[in-house]
């Protein structure tokens, strides 16, 4: 019998969808309970089922010959995991880990092609992600060829810094992340953004407060990036 908490009424892909069709959507997932730090899905498994994050949060890695974790992205509850694979049929491209205790929805691909076909809103918010996806990693690889490395720190901090916003000047990144995640994400090495982040605390701009990374000043800190970017 389906359970109340197997329900995925909160995935934005699926938004609009009337809820006799989730229901029998959920009914041909398979669910599963991950803990912290631990795969879920694997770089180059041959796998292709499609993955909807209900509970927690998960992140998107890879990792090199020499063990150096390379973060693709962040991936929030209501979202939506290997599409990829499920679309062009090719292998995985990234390791997926869950970040904290989650609860994710495993769907067929095959049922997530009569998604995309019967319901035009899911098709329509898919291609919009993708787009999304591809607009910003084109932003890193833009960032990687031209800018500095505490450039690339400042860009990845606004970044993190827009998701977090608490009003028009302030933002507040919970939980902070630590140097060796900024590090994963723009290709360099934890001293470099220990050093740069304490530049930025001896200039006020960031703060730790309590668990979190404050940035006090986020349109001054737009003004860096841009300066750096040409815009």
């Amino acid at each position: 019998m389906l359970v109340a908490a197997d329900s995925l009424q909160g995935i934005g892909l699926l938004h609009g969808l009337r809820e006799a069709d989730l229901e029998a959507l959920a009914k041909r997932c398979s669910w599963r309970r991950y803990q912290a730090h631990e795969q879920i899905i694997h770089f180059h498994d041959e796998t292709r089922d499609v993955y909807f994050v209900v509970e927690g949060e998960v992140r998107a890695i890879t990792y090199s010959l020499e063990g150096k974790e390379v973060t693709f992205r962040d991936i929030p509850a209501g979202d939506v995991f290997g599409e990829y694979a499920a679309i062009d049929g090719e292998p995985r491209c990234a390791t997926i880990e869950a970040l904290v205790p989650s609860y994710v929805a495993a769907m067929p691909a095959s049922c997530f092609w009569e998604v995309l076909e019967k319901h035009p809103s899911a098709n329509a918010i898919m291609l919009k992600q993708l787009t999304r996806q591809v607009r910003a990693l084109s932003e890193r690889v833009f960032e990687f060829s031209t800018l500095a490395v505490k450039n690339r720190i400042h860009a990845e901090l606004l970044r993190l810094a827009h998701d977090h916003m608490v009003d028009d000047v302030t933002a507040v990144i919970v939980p902070s992340p630590t140097h060796a995640d900024i590090a994963s994400r723009i290709s360099t090495h934890r001293e470099a953004v220990t050093r740069e982040l304490t530049e930025l605390s001896r200039q006020g701009l960031v703060e730790r407060r309590h668990g979190s990374l404050v940035v006090r000043d986020v349109p001054r800190l737009e003004r860096m990036v841009r300066e750096v970017l040409g815009d």
